[in-house]
Formats: structure tokens, C-alpha cells, sequence
């Protein structure tokens, strides 16, 4: 591992509903070095928005409580204020948003966009930023750069969008890039083009990446480490090729074991029986996921699941993965089983 950018310590981030606040990231740690890529992988409802949001100050405070440590450039960023965070973010940390078109200002031309990071962190010309921005637009593919810089972002096409936004996110050469579902509303060719960018850009800039996302594919592809999120905790940790090779915990599992196999193995897909809890109807003793593994017995899990070191940068939660099968093995182990 290089030199680490930023350490998470203990996160919890709870939300108020009616007089309770309930966590949706709950007891989160977790290091991001630099010229790494951190995967956060889970099924929607599972906290990885809220912990991305957690980690650039954007919750409403009024009706979020914040705990534990985002220790960034030696300072806890949970201890910043409004002013303080806004001199980190967009200079510091660049976050690239899930959905452009809510991310782009409709009224304002591309390349004022770009610049307004930088007419917060930098203080160079009028003609740099422009040649800046010239440049930027240029390095995210986009080839006819000049008309670009003065269109509005309804007259660009939704990939055109998407690496406006990464340009915005690069203005001012970040240590660390927050990405959120980078791809998700983008149709499958142009998901393919801002990855193969986002990967291009991870070569060159060398900095620290968090990429939010449920699609495998795009964590087999992007990922250096991968952290497995469910209902706001995370349930395992390990190197991508580690997760894809040997997956532990029952949830990542039953993740892997619902995509579709090239080898044409499967007759049918595995279905993770239920749904994410709500944070208010989370039962937060014992294991999270036991309600949707029914079949695995009680004395199987631990009391408080911990995170445990099973091989080394390997960490999963719950001792509930050392006997785990799915109840389709079991038949076909059954079945195959003769007695003489």
C-alpha cells in the first residue's frame, strides 16, 4: 500500500425521523491510499450514497447527526466548518455525481461550470481558467472543445454530460475523487467509453478514488479493493480479484451468485430472498443479513459480528460465512448423495 489520503474512523451517520435519529452508515471504517481504487458495492438502500455524502459534508445538518472520524490532510473533516469543508471540497476532493443533468447548473454555460472551482481555489486569469478548462474538456474526450465551452448542458448528449461532470470534479488536481454511481443513468456503450476514461484518468492523476456502485461488471473492470456495504455496515473487505475468487461473506456471495455466468452453468439465477431494512425497522443486534438466510442456524452467527482478518487485507463480518451454502447446493449435494 502507497501513503494513505484519507481515514475513516467509526462513521455514523443517522438521520432524524420524527424524533429519533436512525443510522444509515452505522460504525464505518475503512482507508483510502493514493493511486488506489475502493469499490463500495451493495444493493440500493445499503448506505453508500449517505457515506459518500457523509464524507464531502453535504447532509443537512439540521436533520442529520454525525459521528466517529474522516481524518483527511490531518484535520477530521466531521469537525469543518461550512467554510472549512468549502475550502476541501472541489479543490482537495472532487465528487463526480450519479446523474449529470442534476449536477450541471441549466442556466449556466459549460465552461463557467468548470471554472467555478476554480474561481474559489485558484487564483490565475481569466484567460488560464479558460485555457485550463480548454484543456480538461479535451482530456475527458471531448474533441471540439471550443463550441462545448459556451453550450448549456440541455444542448449535450448524456455521456457529453458525464464528462462535464468529471471535468468539474478534476478542475483543481484532487488527492482523492468521490464517484457515485458514475454510470448508472448512461446506456450500456457510452458506461463502457467513462470507464475506460475514468481509468485512463486514475493512470494519470494517481489520486485516491471511491467508487460508489452496485454493477459488479464495473467493479471487476475499476477496482483495486473492494468493500462489500449492507444495511450501513460492511460485511467484507478484500482485494477485487480476492472478492471475485473467494467471496466469504453469505451477502457478497448471494451478490455473485445472482449475475448471469458466461460459462452457461446456471439453469436459473440465485434471488437474495427479502429486502434491505429500512433504518427504522433494523434490527441491530446480531447479524444484519441472518432474516434473508433463514436456512443458516442462530448459533451460526455472532452475537455483535465483528470484522475478522481471515487472510491477510481479507476482512469479513460475522462467523456466520465458515458453513455457508446456499439451499440449492444442498439439493444437489443431496441428491448426488448414494448410499450402497
Amino acid at each position: 500500500m502507497g501513503k494513505s489520503v484519507l481515514e475513516i474512523e467509526n462513521l455514523r451517520t443517522s438521520f432524524r425521523i420524527k424524533d429519533n435519529y436512525f443510522a444509515a452508515v452505522d460504525g464505518v471504517s475503512l482507508t483510502i491510499y493514493e493511486n488506489e481504487v475502493v469499490a463500495i458495492v451493495g444493493e440500493s438502500g445499503c448506505g453508500k450514497s449517505a457515506f459518500a455524502h457523509s464524507i464531502m459534508g453535504l447532509h443537512d445538518l439540521k436533520r442529520t447527526k454525525l459521528e466517529g472520524k474522516i481524518n483527511f490532510k490531518d484535520q477530521n473533516l466531521l469537525n469543518l466548518s461550512v467554510a472549512g469543508l468549502n475550502k476541501v471540497r472541489g479543490k482537495d476532493i472532487g465528487m463526480i455525481f450519479q446523474d449529470p443533468m442534476t449536477a450541471l447548473n441549466p442556466l449556466a454555460t459549460i465552461g463557467k461550470q468548470i471554472e467555478e472551482p476554480m474561481n474559489y481555489h485558484m487564483k490565475i486569469s481569466a484567460a488560464e481558467k479558460k485555457k485550463r478548462t480548454l484543456e480538461l474538456l479535451r482530456r475527458v474526450g471531448i474533441k471540439n472543445e471550443q463550441r462545448v465551452y459556451g453550450q448549456y448542458p440541455h444542448e449535450l448528449s448524456g455521456g457529453m454530460r458525464q464528462r462535464v461532470v468529471i471535468a468539474i470534479a478534476l478542475a483543481c488536481d484532487p488527492v482523492l475523487l468521490l464517484a457515485d454511481e458514475p454510470t448508472t443513468a448512461l446506456d450500456v456503450t457510452i458506461q463502457a467509453q467513462i470507464m475506460d476514461l475514468m481509468k485512463e484518468l486514475q493512470s494519470e492523476i494517481k489520486s485516491g478514488i471511491i467508487l460508489i456502485t452496485h454493477d459488479l461488471g464495473v467493479v471487476a473492470e475499476m477496482a483495486d479493493r473492494v468493500a462489500v456495504m449492507y444495511a450501513g455496515e460492511l460485511v467484507e473487505i478484500a482485494p477485487v480479484r480476492e472478492i471475485f475468487a473467494n467471496p466469504l461473506h453469505p451477502y457478497t456471495r448471494s451478490l455473485l451468485n445472482s449475475l448471469p455466468s458466461s460459462m452457461g452453468e446456471k439453469e436459473k439465477l440465485h434471488v437474495i430472498e427479502g429486502i434491505v431494512p429500512s433504518i427504522q425497522n433494523l434490527d441491530r443486534v446480531g447479524c444484519r443479513f441472518a432474516p434473508r438466510v433463514e436456512w443458516v442456524p442462530e448459533e451460526e452467527h455472532e452475537a455483535n459480528p465483528q470484522l475478522h482478518e481471515v487472510q491477510p487485507g481479507h476482512f469479513v463480518r460475522c462467523t456466520c460465512y465458515k458453513n455457508f451454502s446456499f439451499p440449492e447446493e444442498k439439493k444437489v449435494g443431496e441428491e448426488n448423495y448414494v448410499t450402497t
